[in-house]
């Protein structure tokens, strides 16, 4: 399970399980990817379910 982010200054790509951690990333910030990080924590919830709910179809 896992989110792409896209922004004008580069790409990441964040496992939500096992647990959240950086898997890829293209000209972010170190400070862009913890605020990234932090609105990723703040939806997991939202990401999973919307995952599962994709994925289950």
């Amino acid at each position: 399970m896992h989110v792409h982010i896209y922004s004008l200054g580069g790409e990441a790509k964040f496992w939500l399980e096992p647990e959240i951690e950086l898997a890829k990333n293209h000209r972010l910030s170190r400070i862009q990817l913890k605020q990234i990080e932090g609105i990723i924590e703040e939806h997991y919830d939202e990401f999973t379910n919307a995952w599962r709910n994709y994925f289950s179809n």
